[in-house]
């Protein structure tokens, strides 16, 4: 199952086990049963640490394969279990689980870890991903955490595709898919302090006062994406108190798969780069504020930046960073049937919809690559694109154009999306050309027409384009001196990750440009900071 390079790092990893952990098997006569027994064995050979144990008579309900990991100084049944073979992106969950359960530290701060424990509810979660999907891995880490932690919590990763049959019953069109106790949890990304924030009552009150006890920032960025984690390195180096508060680090980019176009980087993948900028982000003084979206942001005596969870932030200065969202249609049935079959990342939910027919809106280069992408997982694709020409590259045209089950439809508008009030069944659409309604039957169609940017708490306070667009000038400064702004939710052209760095950093020097030449100017920069060695 894993080739020698993967077995060295692997073993490598195993040596930081403090206790013996054991991996209790499930299994049947299934392929898949095969693979994670050869799996689980293939990680036994690594570790004297580790020990594997085949469940006897399973009963007919159980659910097969499943892998759970215990640590063998706990007492109790494993609460952490894997139902799939655990490798494609979750593999990093399962070095995970394995390191954690066998007492390796995890990277969560003492304040994080007692609220886990202190949980005293029994919890019971089910998390439905795809080994596809790059936000699953998140979600699955987060909730293995919480189970490893405290006695109370068990947690379940269930790769939807290998248990279709149980992702139909419950109606799951998107990944990854929570459930609590039985009943729907959450859909879609969600950090470990949005979890809390939901199961623990008093969580937000308690984060709200901790974040308006803070002292006034220098220089603080909203948002955590490319152009953020640029502005706040640039920021810190300059001996500046800085503050990035953001909903998850990383912004879009987590959700992108393959990068090639990173000048110095032949080839990574969105996860990867996000890891390196964060740890690069965490190597200065900078106070990071995850799972926070910020409301409002207004200019008194110093910038105020209140927050959903009631919080009021303050500095000296402001770098926004927000991004942008995938774009909606905006037609009838899109928003009821969204995550019951209209979704937005194929590379996330397009394994639920295997050997399926599905749609994708858009012929740019996101909506080609992805018809390409599900072509190889669903029976039949068909592309929906309102121009009469497309946009995407040529060479992503000629792919699509050599695969037999993908069909390309130009100079259609799509005006609904049918169902049955469960789940997405086709689509309606009209032919500009001829102005004819049509219908297509669809179990899935994956929405690919560009960007939003996400500046909507902006609008009463600085100058905005028509789409919503940030005015920057040439320093990255707004319409509100003192607040600059960067990245995919500007009026700069062109939204790749290299242009929202340098849009970042170049938002930073002329925000502490900006500091510099305030009266009676009492900067907080730091004694010894990392600002001497700033370019």
């Amino acid at each position: 199952m894993l080739d020698q390079t993967l077995k060295t790092q692997l073993k490598s990893y195993l040596n930081n086990l403090k206790h013996d952990i054991v991996l209790t098997l499930t299994l049947d006569q299934q392929q898949a049963s095969k693979e994670l027994k050869s799996l689980a064995y293939e990680i036994r050979e690594l570790s004297p640490k580790v020990s594997v144990v085949e469940q006897e008579n399973p009963s007919d309900t159980a659910r097969t394969p499943l892998m759970s990991i215990a640590s063998l100084m706990d007492k109790k049944a494993a609460r952490v279990s894997f139902a799939g073979v655990p490798l494609g992106h979750e593999f990093t969950s399962l070095v995970l689980a394995l390191l954690h359960a066998g007492g390796h530290p995890m990277k969560l701060d003492d304040e994080l870890i007692e609220q886990i424990k202190n949980l005293d509810a029994p919890l019971e979660f089910k998390t439905y991903i795809s080994l596809s999907c790059q936000n699953c891995p998140d979600v699955v880490q987060a909730l293995n955490m919480m189970a490893l932690l405290n006695p109370n919590i068990k947690h379940t990763m269930i790769d939807g595709a290998l248990f279709q049959s149980e992702v139909e019953a419950l109606g799951i069109k998107s990944v990854p898919s929570v459930f609590l106790n039985g009943q729907s949890f959450s859909q879609g990304r969600i950090t470990l302090k949005d979890v809390l924030n939901k199961v623990d009552s008093g969580a937000l009150a308690r984060e709200a006062k901790k974040l308006s006890d803070k002292d006034p920032f220098d220089m603080l960025i909203v948002g955590g994406g490319p152009a953020g984690a640029s502005a706040a390195v640039y920021s810190a180096r300059k001996g500046l108190n800085t503050g990035v508060i953001a909903d998850r680090f990383g912004g879009q980019v987590a959700d992108t798969v393959g990068i090639e176009n990173f000048i110095s980087v032949s080839y990574t993948e969105g996860p990867k780069l996000v890891a390196s900028l964060e740890q690069h982000v965490k190597d200065y003084d900078v106070d990071i504020m995850s799972g926070q979206t910020v409301k409002s942001i207004s200019k008194k005596d110093h910038f105020e930046i209140e927050t959903d969870s009631g919080a009021i932030l303050k500095s000296k200065s402001i770098v926004v960073a927000t991004g942008a969202r995938w774009r909606k249609m905006n037609v009838p049935g899109e928003q009821q049937y969204s995550g019951k079959g209209v979704a937005y990342c194929p590379h996330c939910d397009g394994p639920l919809f295997k050997g399926k027919r599905v749609a994708v809106i858009g012929g740019g280069n996101s909506g080609i690559e992805a018809a390409i992408d599900l072509a190889n997982i669903v029976e039949h694709v068909t592309v929906l694109e309102f121009s009469d020409v497309l946009r995407a590259d040529e060479v992503l045209q000629e792919k699509a154009r050599s695969m037999s089950n993908i069909d390309i439809i130009m100079q259609a508008q799509t005006t609904e999306v049918s169902g049955n009030g469960d789940e997405v069944t086709g689509l309606q659409y009209t032919d500009r050309s001829t102005g004819d309604s049509k219908a297509i039957e669809l179990a899935g169609i994956f929405v690919q027409i560009g960007l939003v940017p996400n500046s909507e708490f902006l609008r009463d306070t600085i100058d905005l384009t028509e789409r919503g667009e940030v005015i920057v000038d040439a320093r990255g400064e707004t319409s509100l001196s003192g607040l600059y702004a960067a990245g995919d939710v500007t009026t700069v052209p062109f939204k790749q990750i290299i242009i929202a760095m340098g849009e970042g950093s170049k938002a930073a020097l002329g925000a502490f440009d900006y500091l510099m030449r305030l009266p009676q100017n009492d900067l907080s920069q730091k004694e010894g900071s990392k600002s001497a060695r700033a370019a």
